[in-house]
């Protein structure tokens, strides 16, 4: 499953020295405004130690991670959704992505300059927040030209879709992202057509200094930015791109050592991998043999033969069953052969929902 979270905020908040880590590639990262300009993407692997601990059982010749895509787009400034800076080319990059990952200076430095001159991560928050705002009411207002004189004459696709718009509009009027507003799932059908960057799932980073990361409730520009995103229901991850950065040109064991130095357990990259995961409501199912062990993403709420069709459209077409157990068993019983004869393996039909950790082996005929 091929997702992208867009790495977005104000040109010099930290987004290209973040993305440099995240993909360990040397994307430009300069101290001035639209250094980056093409969107640069980057494949990273998503951490997880379930996989690490079924190749210490299985012993395959291959391990593969499931992954996850993270778009660096070039920074927005006041006025975007009227073209300024680079405009709509920024608002088109973002409009490709699944959720949205904003970053926020929460760190002061006399020579990294800030566009509005001083930090304040709440105006600059507001600042992007707006801008998508301002261009879905122009999106909205689009389709409503369209559609009102369709509805006064009484067409029902109209009316319908009408009374979808209108109270989008007075939430975008307000101020308000789209997404703090409930659908049906029939509503849900018009709404997604829309494409509205207010609707797309975010979460804040917390760019700061490397004096603060370790107690970040000692930032006063993240406790705003926390108690900002707690009003939207958004995570913030505390995050310094300067040692991400650092951390990301070390070997494992050279890694650890510097978080160990630092007093930090899991890296602000990890930690941002899994946040953006989990925003986007995806599970991993896990395929094992000796000779690939491997991790598969997909949407809580798949079945089991759609789940066999991330694989291989032939396993979901031809689908029959799904030789399933846990990954948490596995750790119990240690072998197929043990969860066999603990009666552990279960054997899943068409309607099951496949759960985090799953391990399944398809069955299918075409």
């Amino acid at each position: 499953m091929a997702l992208t979270a867009g790495i977005v905020g104000l040109p010099n908040v930290g987004k290209s020295t973040l993305f440099n880590a995240i993909t360990n590639s040397q994307v430009e990262a300069a101290n001035y405004p639209f250094a980056t300009i093409n969107p640069n993407v980057g494949v990273v692997e998503v951490p997880d130690h379930r996989l690490d601990d079924l190749r210490t059982l299985f012993q395959p010749k291959k391990t593969i991670y499931t992954t996850f895509e993270f778009t660096d787009i070039a920074g927005l400034v006041k006025g975007a959704s009227r073209g300024e800076g680079l405009g709509n080319k920024f608002l088109a990059n973002i409009r490709e992505t699944d959720a949205i990952c904003e970053v926020v200076r929460c760190f002061r430095d006399k020579d990294i300059t800030h566009v509005d001159g001083s930090v304040d991560p709440i105006r600059d928050v507001e600042t992007i927040h707006l801008e998508l705002v301002f261009a879905d009411i122009e999106t909205v207002e689009k389709r409503i030209s369209k559609l009102e004189r369709k509805a006064k004459s009484g067409e029902k696709e109209a009316k319908e879709e009408m009374e979808v718009l209108t109270p989008i509009k007075e939430t975008l009027e307000k101020g308000l992202p789209a997404r703090t507003l409930s659908f049906s799932k029939e509503e849900w059908v018009y709404v997604k057509q829309y494409n509205l960057l207010t609707m797309k799932p975010i979460i804040y980073v917390a760019n700061m200094g490397e004096e603060d990361i370790e107690n970040p409730d000692n930032n006063p520009y993240y406790l705003q930015l926390v108690e900002y995103a707690h009003k939207e229901n958004a995570d913030v991850v505390p995050i310094c791109a300067k040692i991400e950065s650092e951390l990301a040109g070390l070997g494992e064991d050279d890694k650890a050592i510097f978080m160990d130095d630092l007093g930090i357990k899991e890296s602000g990259l990890d930690k941002l991998i899994k946040e953006t995961y989990h925003l986007l409501n995806l599970k991993t199912f896990f395929t094992v043999g000796p000779d690939e062990c491997r991790a598969w993403t997909f949407k809580d709420g798949m079945t089991a033969p759609q789940m066999a069709g991330i694989i291989h459209t032939d396993f979901e077409r031809g689908f029959i069953r799904a030789e399933t157990y846990s990954y948490d068993d596995m750790m119990i019983y240690k072998s197929e052969n043990a969860l066999r004869e603990a009666g552990k393996i279960r054997q899943e039909g068409k309607t099951y929902q496949g759960q985090d950790g799953d391990i399944m082996f398809f069955k299918f005929n075409v």
